[in-house]
């Protein structure tokens, strides 16, 4: 693991989150205190200017631009990797993820009730996907 910095902190996401102005920050900090319920090893910090969750690597990064309202881009780091045979195996019944890439899916919440709606399968989706991180 690498020495962490002062944006890998959950204190630089407290800071990031006072100062931001966006529709959806309710939803970000419900996210937040979802993300790390997911498993005790999931740490916060800002990567790639937003809210972003990292086990050994950084694995999700808020996408505050998206269009639909909230994108939660989930991915492997920043350095490409060896994937599996067959690419990655992620159980998503509900089709939580549109994929971008063979080791990149993005998820969009287009409202808070949406958002809520999604938050369960979002979490069972991530506990698949931080095995590959």
């Amino acid at each position: 693991m690498p020495k962490l910095a002062t944006a890998d902190t959950t204190a630089a996401v407290d800071q990031f989150m006072a100062a931001l102005d966006h529709p959806f920050k309710a939803e970000i900090e419900a996210l937040r205190r979802a993300m790390r319920a997911v498993d005790p090893s999931i740490a916060e910090g800002i990567k790639w200017n937003a809210p972003s969750w990292r086990t050994s690597d950084y694995f999700a990064t808020t996408h505050l631009r998206s269009k639909a309202g909230l994108g939660l881009i989930l991915h492997l780091g920043a350095k490409a990797r060896e994937l599996p045979e067959g690419g990655l195996q992620i159980a998503d019944p509900t089709g939580l993820l549109k994929w971008l890439g063979k080791d990149r899916a993005q998820v969009e919440f287009t409202s808070a009730a949406d958002f809520m709606a999604k938050l369960p399968a979002l979490q069972a989706v991530l506990k698949g996907w931080i095995r590959h991180v």
